[in-house]
């Protein structure tokens, strides 16, 4: 499992707000290039959005499903990206003063992901997410901010 945090300045609220917007999955997921659709109940468990991976012309689509879902602390995904694989993704929220502490715990679950060797696997994972990370926190702090 490749485990990644970065402490955002912005309340898990505002963090929340930008994880409970579907529509916004593909400006802080890397890889994400488009969103088609999202569920009316996004994030509740059960919700998914349905986006498309890659960069054109080659652009596959797929969809990332809630598995879990505590609002303002916790979102379990599967985020599936076929012929790929798919992988197991939980994002959690701790309060940090007027900051939130945003965690991701991401892991391939099927396919071929699962043949990369761990160490490798998690390495390039946690590159990845550092940038997931950085983008999500952009958004939440662009949220939080007092108009200028």
């Amino acid at each position: 499992m490749s485990t990644n945090t970065r402490v955002v300045h912005a309340t898990p609220d505002q963090v929340w707000d930008v994880l409970a917007d579907g529509w916004l999955y593909p400006l802080w997921v890397v890889g994400a290039s488009r969103m088609r659709e999202v569920d009316d109940h996004w994030p509740a468990q059960g919700a998914r959005l349905h986006h498309s991976v890659g960069s054109w012309p080659l652009l596959l689509d797929d969809e990332t499903v809630a598995e879990e879902c505590d609002p303002g602390r916790m979102l379990r995904l599967t985020a599936k990206a076929w012929p790929g694989g798919q992988a197991a993704v939980t994002l959690t929220l701790e309060p940090q003063g007027a900051d939130t502490l945003v965690t991701i715990e991401e892991d391939a679950s099927h396919g071929p992901g699962r043949l990369v060797p761990p160490p490798a696997r998690h390495a390039l994972i946690g590159w990845r997410n550092v940038e997931t990370l950085r983008r999500l926190a952009y958004l939440a702090e662009r949220r939080s901010a007092p108009p200028a």
